[in-house]
């Protein structure tokens, strides 16, 4: 997979990057936070990794996940605890962990009070807007975030999370930034996950050896295209996750809300 280190722009979108707001791409630039050590699965020129021999933080620790999905009127409500419906690592990631060679990550996953309330009707803007460090939440009952850390690397590429793709931030808080290993069924017409301005998220998978990368996409890492959403077979705008940069949502195609608890800022770890 290439690595996206500071693929990002602040003036207008584009296909493969992400359209970061002012202040997101500043503390992207400025920050120290992330994954300090280029671990062995990078290819010797540094421009590309090998997701396939990255280590995931050893562990299986199971989790109380509180997680609901209501539609009233125009609004999807969306309340988490975010504790993940699957399994997580050990973290703070401990010593003997092959891991911590590379990614010292010392937070404690924490339980949180998030309310989304997302538009169920969100409509497509011809101009995007930028994102900041969280773009969306997933069924999962777990964040998403966007495709950096906080030092503006490549997430996906550089911080070693589990084998569910998840980590937390220094306030507790579990996230993914790339697709999730034990979300199963990934296909373009499945609905893993919300982004903030309510348009769904799907997985990237077509069919058999046809699987849908950012080339496929547009600017905003979306396409509009048959889905099922809440039970019902619709023709509807929606973001892809997939396995390369940007990963998810790179911009907004309709209006997005702040999300809940806390600024939108990118994942941080001392």
């Amino acid at each position: 997979m290439p690595v996206g280190d500071g693929k990002y722009v602040t003036d207008s979108p584009k296909q493969g990057y992400v359209y970061a707001c002012t202040n997101y791409a500043h503390n992207l630039a400025t920050d120290n936070g992330g994954a300090m050590v280029r671990g062995p699965w990078f290819t010797a020129n540094n421009t590309a990794y090998n997701a396939n021999e990255k280590l995931h933080v050893q562990g299986s620790v199971l989790w109380q996940a509180d997680f609901t999905n209501t539609l009233s009127g125009g609004t999807r409500t969306i309340v988490t605890n975010d504790l993940p419906t699957h399994p997580t690592g050990i973290f703070p990631i401990v010593a003997s962990d092959p891991a911590y060679h590379y990614d010292r990550n010392p937070n404690t996953i924490t339980g949180q009070t998030l309310t989304f309330n997302l538009s169920s009707q969100p409509i497509y803007g011809t101009t995007p807007t930028c994102i900041g460090g969280t773009v969306g939440i997933m069924l999962t009952g777990v964040e998403l975030f966007s495709a950096f850390d906080a030092g503006g690397h490549d997430a996906g590429a550089w911080e070693v999370q589990d084998s569910c793709n998840g980590h937390p931030q220094s306030q507790g808080l579990y996230h993914y930034h790339t697709l999730s290993n034990c979300i199963k069924d990934t296909s373009v017409h499945t609905v893993i996950g919300y982004a903030l301005d309510g348009f769904p998220i799907t997985g990237p998978k077509v069919g058999a050896n046809n699987i849908l990368t950012s080339s496929d996409l547009d600017e905003c890492h979306g396409i509009t295209s048959q889905i099922t959403l809440d039970g019902k077979t619709v023709t509807s705008y929606h973001y892809v996750m997939t396995e390369d940069f940007p990963y998810s949502v790179s911009c907004y195609r309709g209006t997005p809300i702040q999300p809940p608890g806390m600024p939108s800022t990118p994942p941080r770890h001392p």
